[in-house]
């Protein structure tokens, strides 16, 4: 039973008996796990805040080949992301991106890519105070990085250009329509999000957040693909109808 360590970030963390906690980390190097870390609830405990979502931490854990859970040893903070989640958009931004992190990635598949992306917008939200802009990217990322992202350019029916005023989706189909091969029940979506989300896909967050950005930018966009997210976890996102109720 080898001592392990990595980097990772707490996506969540559970009560676990009198005094434990059960917690879902993404490890850099080993992908999505779950572990316990004994003690974490009592006052003295060794772990302090280093359990709290999001925050970045290296760890130090025992796992068994014959357990799904591993032995959460130690941990060190690295980078917290508590104080900005006193704001309830903030946090709620970051609790999303926690709750998609942990439905859609696999347990135990590294992925670099994902880790980086979250620990981006994680310091973006962070940094700007302003979560909009950041969680439409981490949304927009996540899809094409399970490979579920349609072609933007393309009608999915006829091949020709989306060139017109609107576009349409649904996740019951892949790829977006155009006008003329809309089908009943599909979601509209202005070309203007189809923009944002190419200049999302070419460049830099921090460089994005430089520019002007309206609010509302891309939202139909995002809405379909957290019902494609939706579609293909088959759950609903309890982030996602927090948010929903709130206006936010």
């Amino acid at each position: 039973m080898p001592l392990r360590e990595s980097e990772a970030i707490v996506l969540r963390t559970y009560p676990l008996g009198e005094g434990d906690r059960l917690v879902s980390f993404l490890s850099r190097s080993l992908g999505r796990m779950r572990g316990v870390a004994a003690g974490a609830r009592r006052t003295k405990s060794r772990f302090g805040s280093t359990l709290e979502p999001l925050s970045y931490i290296r760890i130090w854990f025992f796992e068994r080949e014959t357990r799904d859970l591993v032995r959460v040893n130690q941990c060190e903070l690295i980078e917290s992301f508590l104080d900005v989640q006193s704001d309830y958009a903030c946090g709620l931004a970051l609790a999303q991106v926690s709750e998609i992190t942990e439905a859609v990635l696999p347990e135990r598949e590294a992925s670099d890519a994902v880790f980086r992306l979250v620990l981006l917008t994680a310091r973006a939200v962070k940094a700007t105070r302003k979560p909009e802009l950041p969680l439409a990217y981490f949304i927009l990322w996540t899809v094409k990085l399970a490979g579920w992202l349609p072609e933007l350019d393309r009608c999915a029916r006829c091949g020709g250009g989306l060139g017109g005023a609107k576009v349409y989706a649904s996740v019951a189909r892949h790829g977006l329509a155009c006008e003329k091969c809309r089908l009943p029940a599909m979601r509209p979506i202005v070309t203007e999000s189809l923009a944002a989300a190419k200049k999302m896909l070419s460049q830099r967050l921090d460089k994005l957040a430089e520019s002007a950005w309206p609010a509302g930018t891309a939202a139909d966009l995002t809405g379909h693909l957290l019902e494609l997210i939706e579609h293909q976890i088959e759950r609903k996102l309890t982030t996602r109808r927090m948010m929903m109720e709130s206006g936010a």
